[in-house]
């Protein structure tokens, strides 16, 4: 008798493969339409996030936020006018060339989508008009409305990749705090009964087309590719 194949399982969302609801029950948005000052009032570590949260108390209520380096409980955080100081969440064309900012806006009043893993930043590479250019974590330049807003500054926890991992147990448990498959085996070192090319009797996998209906179990291969054959 056969058995759910770890796509199959990973799908139906038994215990083994369902993360734990509490350690994404933040939302990393700051609120649109800010105003005034705010202040943190508190700091706190999270599971599913690679970066220290901080919650900040504004006039428009609370929202969480990655925390920058060095920010502290009780400090306030601008959401007007032009200081260039970390914390300060600002329009990027308000923003002069190579400051550095994070959680930055995809459009004006989405409450940030970019640049939000530990460490990261961007830097204000040029502005043309109503655009700013972003030099982003990946080196690669990124164009932005200049209404969009960031946080200024550089997210906390740089330093998480320093201090290796030393023992396999330890990186399994990192990866299911945030609902990730580790380790990752190869589907030819497996057994047959656990994977379609599993037992590597027939050592071509990439000559496998998977059918367009095809259960979770079976899509394996070659997903819907545009041609098959020989090119001429």
């Amino acid at each position: 008798m056969g058995k759910r194949i770890i796509q199959q399982a990973r799908g139906k969302g038994s215990s083994t493969y369902r993360v734990s609801k509490k350690a994404f029950r933040y939302k990393l948005q700051f609120a649109s339409n800010l105003t005034g000052v705010g202040e943190v009032t508190k700091l706190f570590n999270s599971g599913a996030h690679t970066c220290p949260l901080a919650k900040v108390n504004s006039e428009k209520g609370s929202f969480y936020i990655p925390a920058f380096k060095n920010m502290f409980e009780g400090e306030k955080i601008s959401f007007e006018g032009k200081e260039i100081k970390n914390g300060n969440i600002l329009k990027l064309k308000d923003m002069p060339v190579k400051t550095k900012v994070y959680c930055v806006e995809s459009r004006p009043g989405d409450g940030g989508k970019f640049i939000k893993a530990g460490g990261n930043t961007a830097v204000v590479n040029r502005v043309m008009g109503n655009d700013v250019y972003l030099i982003m974590p990946s080196k690669k330049e990124k164009k932005f409305n200049g209404d969009c807003k960031a946080i200024v500054g550089v997210i906390a926890g740089a330093g998480r990749v320093d201090k290796p991992i030393v023992k396999a147990g330890k990186q399994y448990f990192i990866k299911k705090t945030k609902s990730k498959l580790w380790p990752r085996t190869s589907a030819l070192k497996v057994n047959a009964i656990d994977h379609p090319f599993g037992s590597g009797r027939g050592k071509n996998p990439k000559s496998k087309i998977a059918k367009r209906n095809a259960p979770a179990g079976a899509r394996v291969g070659l997903i819907r590719p545009r041609q098959t054959g020989k090119r001429k």
